[in-house]
């Protein structure tokens, strides 16, 4: 934009530039304005404690009782798997302690080049190791969360299932740490993983 100013100079101006500086001069937020809440987003710990449970707090706690006491986890981790693991088609095939083994399809869980999707197969690394981190810290009357993923995609997958098995490297009171090996179909291997959880 061109214009003259008093003194017939033409000056230039950047629009860009000037509404840059326009929002830096100008407040656009009344002083009381709140922004909106996300959907899904984390209430305040307030909030938390005075919401009362959903119906889907309740199955969770059922699930992590079952878990934690079934002699063989297997059937109640297929029978009630967590929203993740049934979008992404996750079965187990293996529960305890000491190892955890899943598989899960390619159909579904592609990119757009049609390749397995590497979240998906991290998904599949996260679920593994947490279920035996969580089976080791039920013993000792603790819950596991995730705290740290670390992924190396060897080669890749197009169709068929992947198989993830997660072998502990270790097992402590506060954290636990998991190898996790993907294969293919063929027994090749397409992702290592190595997740650590924190006991709580």
């Amino acid at each position: 934009m061109t214009h003259q100013d008093p003194s017939g100079q033409h000056i230039h101006e950047d629009p860009t530039a000037a509404d840059s500086d326009r929002w830096l001069r100008e407040d656009p937020a009344p002083a009381d304005y709140r922004a909106p809440r996300l959907a899904g987003a984390m209430p305040s710990d307030d909030a938390a404690a005075a919401a009362p449970a959903s119906a889907s707090d309740g199955a969770g706690l059922e699930k992590i009782r079952a878990l934690a006491s079934a002699k063989d986890p297997v059937p109640v981790l297929n029978s009630h798997p967590g929203q993740l693991d049934e979008r992404l088609g996750v079965t187990y095939l293996e529960a305890s302690k000491d190892r955890v083994v899943a598989r899960m399809p390619v159909e579904g869980n592609r990119q757009p080049m049609g390749l397995l999707h590497g979240g998906s197969t991290i998904a599949l690394c996260e679920s593994v190791a947490s279920i035996g981190a969580f089976l080791h810290g039920a013993e000792l009357g603790k819950a596991a969360v995730g705290v740290d993923v670390n992924a190396t995609h060897h080669k890749s997958a197009a169709s068929g299932f992947v198989t993830a098995t997660a072998t502990p490297i270790r097992m402590g009171k506060t954290a636990t740490s998991h190898e996790v090996v993907v294969v293919d179909d063929a027994g090749e291997r397409v992702c290592t993983a190595r997740i650590t959880c924190f006991l709580k």
